[in-house]
């Protein structure tokens, strides 16, 4: 059985390098690609994080590309956090980027907490495949942070925690309820999907066809 690759790569950005980890599926061939976005640059949000990784793992065990580049300021990735604006821009060209190199034009966006929020504002300039959004960031959130995030595709698959305290579940299903879009709530999940990452990869796999 061939085993998964897993590369670190320097991309270019609008700013400067993009620091990208691309997670190949094991078969020699892809069926797509995702991109995944990590949560918050100013609180501890990275490409190391497990929502993002479980989300990119889970995608290569699925056939696709998994993307997850570090936000402008983050690791070795240039520039400064710009909130959510130039963070899209970065996105865009990772995707540019994975267009060139795996020939895969409509991609899976993916994204948790401020990087869920970031991936509604790149599906307003690229139409994806479909999204996968943990946590999404919406509304008035904890440390008096506000965040619009945008409509999105109707078969996007929204994952929240029940118990979450960074952002209300209610945020999110004020954010769902004008677009009819259902939200998979986990039971006693936080913010961080403590030991319930597993839950996470399930959820995504069985709504996947």
């Amino acid at each position: 059985m061939t085993r998964a690759a897993r590369e670190h790569a320097l991309l270019d950005g609008p700013v400067g390098r993009i620091e990208c980890v691309i997670d190949l599926p094991a078969a020699g061939e892809h069926r797509g690609m995702a991109l995944v976005a990590h949560p918050h640059p100013l609180f501890g949000g990275s490409l190391d994080n497990k929502v993002a990784q479980t989300l990119a793992q889970t995608f290569a065990e699925l056939g696709y590309v998994a993307l997850r580049p570090n936000f402008r300021g983050v690791g070795a990735s240039a520039g400064a956090y710009d909130e959510g604006r130039g963070e899209t821009d970065d996105l865009v060209a990772v995707l540019d980027y994975a267009r060139t190199r795996f020939h895969a034009q409509s991609p899976v966006l993916c994204g948790y907490s401020f990087g869920a929020y970031v991936q509604t504002l790149v599906a307003r300039r690229v139409k994806p495949l479909r999204m996968a959004l943990v946590g999404v960031a919406a509304g008035f959130v904890s440390g008096a942070r506000s965040y619009t995030a945008q409509a999105v595709p109707a078969d996007s698959i929204v994952i929240h925690g029940e118990l979450d305290e960074t952002v209300p579940l209610a945020n999110v299903l004020a954010w769902a309820r004008p677009q009819e879009l259902p939200v998979i709530v986990v039971p006693g999940a936080d913010h961080f999907f403590h030991r319930r990452l597993h839950i996470i990869k399930n959820i995504v796999k069985g709504a996947w066809h």
